[in-house]
C-alpha cells in the first residue's frame, strides 16, 4: 500500500483524475481518496515514483510526507 499526499486534491473531479493518471501506470491498482485529508492510498505493484510522475504530469503533484 502506498500513502500519497496530494494538496490539490479538492473534489470528485480531483479524485477522477488522480485515478485515471495512476490507473495510466497500473490497470490493477486499487485507490481509495480521502478528500479532507488530501491523502490517497494506492494498492499497486507499481513503484511510487511512477506513480507521482503520473500524478504530477496530470496537474497533481505529489508531496513528501
Amino acid at each position: 500500500m502506498i500513502s500519497l499526499n496530494i494538496p490539490k486534491i479538492r473534489c470528485g473531479g480531483c479524485v477522477a483524475s488522480v485515478e485515471k493518471a495512476v490507473l495510466s501506470v497500473d490497470p490493477a491498482a486499487k485507490i481509495t481518496a480521502d478528500i479532507p485529508a488530501r491523502r490517497v492510498e494506492v494498492e499497486t505493484t507499481a513503484s511510487p515514483q511512477s506513480l507521482a510522475d503520473a500524478l504530477a504530469a496530470a496537474g497533481y503533484p505529489v508531496q513528501e510526507n
